[in-house]
């Protein structure tokens, strides 16, 4: 029944002894009210994981496009070996990242994304105002999770008219206000909580002063979320207790303190394990920074099966002495980023490629097989916990594949013929990120689209795509007309491969026929997230 401490039949595994202290029920019956804050959401068994942990946000109609009127959240999980099924893109010209297609039956669809949101956040980081392919790093570090705020089109569009271009429309957590995700290790007073439940079937902890729980970073009155990665949302108490039982000697539960569920209930935000600050973790990832010698970094870089059965990138071979090994770097770990840029879902040749582009001075982030298997269990991506979150940049800028506009493209060592000698025929097919891998500069004003830079490892550099080809014609379709831009946009919606007509390369230099200042610059088609 709501609101009454629970009690137990058998010795609990967790709490010595369960509380029944009048005092303690007045505080269950304070929990049940703050339970009773608590907005509708329907609970879909077949859509299992991709279901936020606790929904605080009303119901949107997604026939009706008024009802969309504030920002949305989206929480997303990965299937094995796909992605989250959404394509995101940066709009010509203008600030903002745009949704530009879902694919049926994804996490993406389920949860409500839809053609046309724009991303104002990842997890609680405001990115609107962020670099495009920072956003793209941002989501694609968060897997196998993550939660995105957005905004329906016809909203944002009417939001920047009325408050500018500058305003932040993103809703966020305050400093210091996460859920957190905290490791218990039991000792002589067990786990050192006991468990109340109100309505609806969720749990608050009740601690033992200076119990084990207590020193792992638990906060008073907090709503329990998850044990090892797994939901208690719709458990009854005896799942709960067998689940905390079959724990053994330690347990990581995912918390809300009552200062979070109420943040989270006034922005309609869901409780959700991306949003989660670690305490207490019995193990982090390891950013390696390495200096190349004489003899080069002393590592070996091999590909395969990991414990979740999928591939990956593994480091071995670690020689005593050389620079992998002084940075840290142990036999057996498992790669997880290069320069701040995750390496999930991306081949032996691409990976290897990324870490060469670093030259001589390379940043890696790193898994031990025991944290490689914790962050499997509580199904959050390594990266969120770093005690350094901000990612280096990529020199490369990754494999961006979206139709991009910059300012002040670099123009340097790119060689592009004034005149086509002749052509060639490319087909290419999106790589593991679902970009191309080139970009694209064309003069305004003139008759060439070229190739401004191919990213090493790339689809685009494996069918021999070279910085200064000339595009001549695109599926098809010849460049140079009025029409080009449009096409070039609707490029996200269609089917692979992309066939390219190329122009021979010419010693001729740019300044031949390029003016200062003539130039656009962009990337080609979206990126799958």
């Amino acid at each position: 029944m709501g609101g009454r401490v629970s009690g137990c039949d058998e010795p609990c595994p967790y709490a010595e002894p369960w509380v029944t202290d009048p005092a303690m029920e007045r505080a269950a019956v304070d929990l049940q009210n703050t339970a009773s804050l608590t907005l509708k959401f329907k609970f879909n068994p077949k859509l299992g994981i991709d279901n936020p942990v606790l929904s605080l946000a009303e119901d949107h109609n997604p026939s009706d496009p008024w009802s969309l009127e504030r920002p949305r959240f989206c929480l997303l999980s990965k299937e094995e070996g796909k992605s989250f099924g959404f394509h995101l893109r940066q709009e010509l010209g203008k600030a903002g990242h745009v949704v530009c297609r879902v694919d049926p039956g994804t996490s993406a669809q389920r949860q409500g994304l839809q053609e046309g949101d724009r991303i104002l956040g990842v997890n609680n980081n405001a990115v609107e105002h962020e670099d495009y392919a920072v956003v793209v790093r941002r989501i694609r570090a968060s897997s196998p999770r993550v939660l995105l705020t957005v905004l329906a089109r016809h909203v944002h569009d009417v939001a920047r008219a009325q408050l500018g271009e500058d305003a932040h429309l993103c809703p966020t957590l305050g400093p210091g206000v996460r859920p957190r995700l905290c490791h218990i290790v039991k000792d002589e007073g067990g786990f050192g909580f006991s468990v109340t439940h109100g309505n609806q079937g969720s749990f608050w902890l009740v601690l033992s002063t200076g119990g084990a729980a207590e020193r792992a970073g638990v906060p008073p009155g907090a709503r329990l979320l998850e044990v090892n990665g797994v939901s208690v949302e719709k458990f009854t108490h005896n799942q709960l207790t067998r689940k905390l039982w079959q724990s053994g000697q330690q347990v990581t539960l995912l918390v809300a303190g009552p200062e979070v569920e109420e943040q989270c209930r006034q922005l309609g935000m869901p409780l959700a394990a991306p949003l989660a600050e670690g305490w207490a973790l019995p193990t982090k990832p390891r950013c390696l920074h390495l200096q190349k010698g004489p003899r080069g970094f002393g590592f070996l870089l091999r590909e395969e099966k990991g414990l979740d059965g999928r591939p990956g990138q593994f480091l071995w071979d670690v020689d005593p002495g050389l620079p992998a090994k002084k940075a840290g770097m142990q036999a057996g770990d498992r790669l997880v980023a290069v320069a701040g840029e995750s390496v999930e879902g991306l081949g032996h040749e691409e990976t290897v490629s990324r870490i060469q582009a670093q030259g001589s001075c390379v940043s890696l982030i790193v898994v031990d097989p025991d944290a490689d298997r914790f962050f499997s269990m509580v199904r959050l991506s390594p990266l969120l916990f770093l005690e350094n979150t901000k990612a280096p940049a990529s020199p490369q800028g990754g494999g961006s594949a979206s139709l991009v506009e910059t300012e002040d493209p670099s123009l340097e060592d790119t060689d592009v013929p004034s005149v086509p000698l002749g052509s060639r025929q490319c087909s290419l097919y999106p790589g593991p990120g679902g970009g191309y891998g080139f970009r694209l500069s064309c003069v305004a004003g003139g008759p060439r689209l070229f190739i401004s830079q191919v990213t090493p490892g790339g689809s685009a550099a494996r069918a021999g795509l070279r910085v200064g080809d000339v595009i001549l014609e695109v599926n098809g379709y010849p460049v140079g007309e009025q029409n080009d831009l449009e096409r070039l946009q609707q490029l996200p919606e269609a089917e692979p491969p992309l066939c390219l007509k190329l122009a021979a390369r010419s010693p001729w230099g740019l300044e031949a026929w390029i003016p200062p200042g003539a130039v656009e610059d962009w990337a080609l088609a979206s990126d799958l997230l």
